[in-house]
This record gives C-alpha cells, sequence and structure tokens, in this order.
C-alpha cells in the first residue's frame, strides 16, 4: 500500500490481556471485530509499536491497526503507521471509548477537542492537530460517584454483553460507511 489513498483505522486500547475487555479498549475490540469479519489476522508492524491487518473494505484500501503503546502513548505508533503507509491525517480514523455518550451509542466527527481523553491527546500531540476522523464509541457514565478513570478500566458487565455486541458491529459499520459515503452520510446515520 502507498499512497493511493489508503486509509489508516486505529482502535484505541491498553495492550494485554488484562485490559483486554476492559470500557477502554472498546476501539481495540472494533478492530478485532473488523479483523475477524475480513477473515485476516493481525501481525506486528516491523516499524511501529502497533499489530496490522492490511485488507480492504468495501473495495477501498485499508490498514487495521492496534497500537501495542498504552493509550496515553498512543500518538507515536498512529504517527510511524500514517509515515510507513503515506496515509494522510483525512485518511486515518480513530475509534475509541467515549464517557459522554451513552452505551451502545455512536457519534462520528472530524477533528474536536480531546475532551479529556489521553490517547486522543497523544494522537493530537504527535500529528500536529486533529483533524482526523473519530467514531466514538459511547461506554456511558460510570455510576454514582465512581471515578471515570477506574470506571474505563474495568470489564463491561456480562449484563452488557448484548449491548457491547451491538457496539461492535455499529463500529464496524460506521468504519465501512465513512470510507465509501463520507462525513455527513455517516453522521446523518449515527448522530442522530
Amino acid at each position: 500500500m502507498s499512497d493511493n489513498g489508503a486509509w489508516l483505522v486505529v482502535g484505541l486500547g491498553n495492550p494485554g490481556p488484562t485490559y483486554a475487555s476492559t470500557r477502554h479498549n472498546i476501539g481495540a475490540m472494533v478492530i478485532d471485530e473488523l479483523v475477524s469479519q475480513n477473515s485476516e489476522k493481525l501481525t506486528r508492524h516491523k516499524r511501529a509499536l502497533a499489530e496490522v491487518c492490511e485488507t480492504r473494505i468495501s473495495g477501498a484500501q485499508v490498514v487495521l491497526a492496534k497500537p501495542l503503546s498504552y493509550m496515553n502513548e498512543s500518538g507515536g505508533p498512529v504517527k510511524a503507521l500514517a509515515k510507513f503507509y503515506k496515509v494522510a491525517p483525512e485518511q486515518i480514523i480513530v475509534l475509541h471509548d467515549e464517557l459522554d455518550i451513552p452505551l451502545a451509542t455512536i457519534r462520528v466527527k472530524l477533528g474536536g477537542g480531546d475532551n479529556g481523553h489521553n490517547g486522543l491527546k497523544s494522537i493530537r500531540s504527535a500529528l500536529v492537530g486533529g483533524d482526523w476522523f473519530r467514531i466514538r464509541l459511547g461506554i456511558g457514565r460510570p455510576p454514582g460517584q465512581q471515578d471515570p478513570a477506574d470506571f474505563v478500566l474495568h470489564n463491561f458487565a456480562s449484563a452488557e454483553s448484548a449491548e457491547v455486541a451491538i457496539l461492535k458491529f455499529q463500529g464496524c459499520e460506521a468504519v465501512s460507511t465513512l470510507i465509501t459515503k463520507g462525513l455527513i452520510e455517516t453522521q446523518n446515520l449515527y448522530n442522530s
């Protein structure tokens, strides 16, 4: 893949089995689902601290990626992958957890603030700007007085499994729609 319009789709999360099923890793879970749907597998990238899968989604060349760094250090791997595959910021899609959106709800946007999300902050710093697409995956607010930082590092409750499955499926669909139909149509589907 080279500078012929490939997309870089990054799912944020923390590495290792301890974090694999946590709310903070929903972006990485969507990447796993996309890889599975395409009957592919992730492999360690030779120049970036990430696992990648080169594939096609709706005919478009796509690099699916999961940084192997911790969330707050996602910028380095994303920058390295964008440079390696010659992907411009406007061809980057970042999938991430979002506290301010109800569970199993998706919002799509281009650019915008970090809203306290350290993964987004790291990417913004590494790419020197924020003009890349974001698929914000709703994980809901913590109950009661629970600290949000603690909440995102806990696994989804078993009672939420159906909603998590829907969220992963819709995350995959949103990636495909964004690539094939653009931002406005994707926002019309998910942001209402």
